[in-house]
Order: structure tokens, then C-alpha cells, then sequence
């Protein structure tokens, strides 16, 4: 993780330098900077072709399996997969957990200008979180696998000002930072957290991430997180029991679906108004053998 933070912040810096010679007085200087450094990423993918040649197949597959390397695979136009290939696969793993928040995502296509077409089949109706959290499941799904793909357009949801995968027109000298993407504070940050994969079904266990207070849950070998907080009655969610995919608050005894967006629950015996309340699900993502969860920016320190 801290190198591929490291390639980012080069990434980033390399634009700002570049934005700073463009602003000079004199254009031949931002001229000639732009081609060093198109001549730099140039040398060094010719360096990479060639590594590529010498492996065979087994050998390359732990590079094309780590996130940094792979983006420069993409950005020297040498990764073995095409754009459409690792969308789809990186659809194949989010799919569980959208399903459990959005029904299904169906793949329409590729446009030429490097946007991704998706559309969702069923909804999570009564949940307003639930749309962030499968939009953010899945534009980080394909943000890992293809940070070539400039924008991600989904079906079937409520229309927001941008896609987290915007970025504007123009030449991407270095597309594996998305570099190219104008400054600007993420919503929502992805933690990677330890100890949690091997969680046994019917488990919650309470989990800090970053700055926030979470409950991470186990149905039926699929792991669902949430803040730890009832909105019924504002206790904490640790100490909860989970029967099949209802989660009991152990302040209030509300129960809550875990497997619906973290939908209140309630039978005949309930006020019906208890089924308006909902948990705040944070997107969960497994791969690799590890999980992330998504809490919000600020809570990153």
C-alpha cells in the first residue's frame, strides 16, 4: 500500500510541476518539460516491454496481480488483458456485495472516450446510503483494475454531479496516479483493515476504521460493515446478536437486516415506524485475501 501511495504522490507532483512551467511567461519552457518528461515515461517503458518479454506466463502473474505495476502495464499499453477484460473480472468481484445493496450490474459496454457503461437490476428501496455505498463499491472495483477508464455512468441510479472516476481532456502522462483529475477532498477514503477476513458466520465484531466506529457482520460467508451506532436509540452495535441476516440492537432490541443496506425490521408486534430506521452501511470490498472498508475522509487522520 505505501508504495502504491508513493506512486500517486510522484504522480501528482509531476502535474503540478508541469501546470507550474505552463504558467511561465516563456511556452518553450513548458514545452520542453512536458517532452522530458514524456521521454523519461517513454525509456522506462521501453525497460518494462522488455521485462515483459523475458517472463513467461506464470512468472508475469504476480505483477499483473499488484496494483502499481499493473497500472504501468496499462499506462505502456503492455497489460496481456484488454480495458473490457479487467472491468468485467473486476465486476465479478464486487458483485457479491452489490448484490446484497442493488440486486445485480449488468455490462453495456466501452465508449471510446474511456467511459464505462453499467446499469443495476433491483434496488435498495428505503436506504438512502445505499446508493453511495454501490457506487462507490463499484468505481473502486474498476479504479484498481483499469485506472485508464475516465468515467464510470451506472443505470438505475440517482444522477450525481460526477463520477469519482471524472477526469478532464487531455493527455495523461502518468494515468496510473489518475493524475490527470483536478485537486479535490474524496467523500469517502478505503482502509485496508487486518483480522477481520476470518470472522465466522453469525459473527459481529467491532472493529475500528480510522476514526471510525464500525461492526463488521458475517452472513452466510459474506461480510457486510456498518457504523456502530442504532438510529433507533443511538447505542452502540457491538455485543448485537445476528440470527440469519437480523441484527439486534442490544440497547433497544431493534432489529435490522443486514443483508438489505441495514433496513429496519419489523413484525406485528412492532410499531410499524421502527422499519423506517436504517444502519449506516460502509462499503466493503474483499480481495486479495484482505478487506477494505470506505469511512469518511475525515476520519482519516
Amino acid at each position: 500500500m505505501s508504495n502504491t501511495t508513493d506512486i500517486q504522490a510522484i504522480g501528482e507532483r509531476v502535474e503540478a510541476l508541469l501546470a507550474e512551467f505552463a504558467s511561465a511567461s516563456d511556452p518553450a519552457i513548458a514545452g520542453r518539460a512536458e517532452e522530458l518528461v514524456g521521454l523519461l515515461v517513454d525509456f522506462y517503458g521501453a525497460g518494462l516491454a522488455r521485462i515483459m518479454e523475458l517472463l513467461d506466463k506464470q512468472a508475469a502473474a504476480p505483477l499483473l496481480a499488484d496494483k502499481a505495476v499493473a497500472g504501468l502495464l496499462v499506462l505502456h499499453d503492455l497489460h496481456p488483458q484488454s480495458t473490457e477484460e479487467r472491468v468485467l473480472a473486476a465486476l465479478d468481484r464486487v458483485r457479491p456485495y452489490l448484490g446484497s445493496h442493488a440486486g445485480d450490474v449488468e455490462y453495456l459496454g466501452l465508449d471510446d472516450d474511456g467511459t464505462v457503461r453499467l446499469r443495476l437490476a433491483g434496488s435498495c428501496d428505503g436506504c438512502p446510503s445505499s446508493a453511495l455505498t454501490v457506487k462507490m463499491a463499484i468505481e473502486k472495483g474498476i479504479e484498481d483494475v483499469a485506472p485508464e477508464v475516465t468515467k464510470v455512468e451506472v443505470e438505475g441510479m440517482v444522477p450525481e454531479s460526477a463520477s469519482g472516476l471524472s477526469a478532464p481532456e487531455g493527455r495523461t502522462l502518468l494515468p496510473l496516479a489518475q493524475v490527470s483529475k483536478q485537486p479535490e477532498t474524496p467523500a469517502s477514503t478505503w482502509v485496508e483493515i487486518d483480522g477481520i477476513e476470518n470472522i465466522g458466520q453469525g459473527q459481529v465484531v467491532p472493529k475500528l476504521v480510522a476514526d471510525t466506529a464500525a461492526v463488521v457482520c458475517n452472513v452466510a460467508g459474506s461480510l457486510y460493515a456498518y457504523a456502530d451506532r442504532c438510529p433507533a436509540c443511538g447505542s452502540g452495535l457491538a455485543g448485537g446478536k445476528l440470527a440469519g441476516a437480523l441484527l439486534t440492537c442490544p440497547g433497544c432490541t431493534q432489529r435490522y437486516d443486514v443483508v438489505r443496506a441495514g433496513r429496519g425490521w419489523s413484525d406485528a408486534s412492532q410499531a410499524s415506524s421502527t422499519a423506517e430506521a436504517h444502519l449506516d452501511p460502509l462499503p466493503l470490498l474483499t480481495e486479495n485475501g484482505g478487506v477494505r472498508i470506505a469511512v469518511p475522509a475525515q476520519a482519516v487522520s
